[in-house]
């Protein structure tokens, strides 16, 4: 069973970036940068193992754009996200391997990556994942057989740099996986650990943020819209109760549902 990370990242100077981030199995990168080149890499690791590295350097934008390309490489059996701010733990290979061979059910497993607004995993023992619980999921926690996702791809409407609606991009993949009855699942294994890094997205809870939230939750489900929207409302108020009213908070999240259904492309 051969992993590969699929690794997003913008105007990295080579592929030695990808130590930094421990990375030791095969890798695709998509560097998005003013270049347009392509290399197939062997490169010696830990034990002697030699990593391939396909390396992508592309002038494309957009985070889900990048996602899509990697997708379109890939050839690892399994494959997971990542994002240039993600410190692997040594056996990372090893313990997402194992998950698999402990569910061969498994289309996708959701593992957990430390980071200071999530000091633990989300679940205590292992979980079936359905439409509620795969909302508190970030992208790099997502791996996947390669053969099981087939054609689901990532909605490029959506995401950092996508010049459209900030966030969700992950949520959208994961529901779009749900509705074609794959199964996944929640391993409370670290994988590991997040760098503390500024958002290249998050600017805080303003209009831009709900707007495309509300999108978001209509990409997901336009019928469960409604409710994904009162719940994020009341669920997340102390997060904005400083910046906005939850009446405002609602409206801008109506606005990016009404526009996001509206749009001939959705």
């Amino acid at each position: 069973m051969k992993l590969e990370v699929l690794l997003s990242a913008m105007f990295l100077d080579n592929e030695d970036y990808i130590d930094t981030l421990n990375i030791t199995s095969d890798a695709v990168v998509i560097n998005q940068c003013d270049r347009e080149e392509r290399r197939e890499l062997t490169r010696d690791v830990k034990d002697g193992t030699a990593q391939h590295v396909t390396y992508i350097e592309s002038t494309g934008r957009g985070l889900s754009v990048s996602r899509n390309m990697a997708l379109k490489e890939a050839r690892g059996d399994i494959c997971i996200l990542c994002d240039n701010d993600v410190e692997y733990l040594p056996d990372y290979e090893k313990r997402i391997t194992d998950a698999f061979s402990r569910h061969p059910d498994a289309d996708l497993i959701v593992f957990y990556i430390k980071r200071k607004e999530k000091p633990v995993p989300n679940y205590p023992k292992v979980k079936r994942m359905g439409y509620l619980s795969v909302l508190k999921i970030f992208s790099p926690e997502i791996a996947f057989r390669r053969e099981s996702i087939d054609d689901i791809k990532f909605d490029e409407r959506f995401g950092a740099g996508s010049g459209r609606y900030l966030m969700g991009e992950e949520n959208i993949f994961l529901y779009d996986c749900l509705k074609k009855g794959l199964k996944i699942y929640y391993e409370p294994v670290m994988i590991a650990s997040l760098r503390e890094e500024e958002s290249t997205w998050f600017k805080g809870y303003d209009e831009t943020f709900f707007v495309s939230r509300g999108a978001n939750y209509a990409a997901m489900s336009k019928a469960g819209s409604l409710v994904l929207i009162l719940q994020f409302a009341l669920r997340k108020r102390s997060l904005y109760k400083d910046t906005l009213s939850m009446g405002a908070a609602l409206k801008y999240m109506f606005t990016g549902r009404k526009e996001f259904i509206g749009d001939k492309g959705s």
